[in-house]
């Protein structure tokens, strides 16, 4: 492996280290705010974080003529909204799920999703690996020993999370169209930027929050926002852009594991011998399911 992949490696795995503890913070935010009001101003924060580097994107090709397909990128408002409001119902079932349920099981049915994306890839017609259906089958396996109880009942937090996993997976497919017609950096700030302004109206109907609440969870919202949403995605586009996609997603889906260290030490939650087999089936389901473009990406 070439020196920049590892390095391109190690920034994704700072970056699913962020993220993972993220579902530590947003599970003690939610025991102050609501869910809305929580994801509203940590988006608002995540958007206003990378203001910055707009700053210096435009300070750097001002002077500078843009290339082809630099002249070619459109709008990004257009997308942005469509994708905001993707985040915004896909962030909202997080966030409410994770006051039922805790942050490792919400972390690793979260990650759901990167076994969903190959298979919704059938609709546009892409080719699915054998080792993604084998995926599929674990995932599904490892879901059922971690959310169904021996009583055969499910959490209603779980179930939020899980409907959540198939709205990430929309919004990575989304991505991967959007990303090729509209600036990265601009695309991602217009989709926080809708994501904070629909969570806040929807807050200001439903929710009754205090001044007292927010004051209380300032520490999560402010991780949740400058680390989860600013950093962590600034190291993502950093990392991936000297990572092969499939290594990328092998990397982010560590994601679920630091969630699941997280909330042992920090929360002292415990999943119990059913729930550490599902989450080793569900991991070993998502390493599965990238197996297929992993392979052949060695090959080319």
């Amino acid at each position: 492996m070439k020196k920049m992949e590892v390095k391109a490696s190690l920034l994704l795995l700072l970056a699913a280290a962020i993220w993972g503890f993220a579902f530590v913070a947003q599970r003690i935010g939610s025991k102050y705010v609501g869910s809305f009001m929580f994801n509203g101003v940590r988006f608002a924060l995540g958007s206003l974080s990378l203001v910055p580097l707009l700053i210096a994107s435009f300070k750097k090709n001002k002077d500078k003529a843009p290339s082809k397909d630099e002249a070619a990128l459109k709008s990004p408002w257009k997308p942005g909204a469509i994708l905001g409001c993707v985040i915004f119902l896909a962030a909202s079932l997080q966030q409410i799920g994770l006051v039922e349920t805790s942050a490792g099981k919400a972390a690793f049915i979260t990650g759901f999703y990167i076994v969903l994306v190959p298979v919704f890839g059938i609709f546009l017609k892409h080719n699915i690996h054998k080792s993604t259906w084998i995926g599929v089958i674990l995932a599904i396996i490892g879901l059922y020993f971690l959310s169904v109880t021996e009583s055969f009942t499910v959490a209603k937090g779980d179930i939020y999370e899980l409907i959540g996993a198939f709205l990430w997976a929309i919004h990575i497919l989304l991505i991967d169209n959007f990303t090729k017609k509209v600036d990265a950096l601009k695309l991602s700030f217009v989709q926080f930027l809708t994501c904070s302004i629909l969570s806040l109206i929807t807050a200001f109907i439903f929710e009754k929050n205090t001044f007292i609440g927010l004051s209380q969870a300032v520490i999560p919202i402010l991780y949740g926002g400058i680390c989860s949403v600013g950093i962590a995605y600034t190291l993502q586009v950093i990392g991936q852009k000297n990572a092969k996609p499939s290594h990328a997603a092998i990397v982010l889906s560590m994601e679920s594991v630091f969630a699941g260290i997280g909330g042992l030490i920090i929360l002292h939650e415990n999943l119990g011998v059913r729930g550490y087999i599902g989450c080793g089936l569900m991991f070993a389901g998502v390493l599965l399911s990238q197996y297929g473009s992993f392979n052949k990406q060695e090959k080319e």
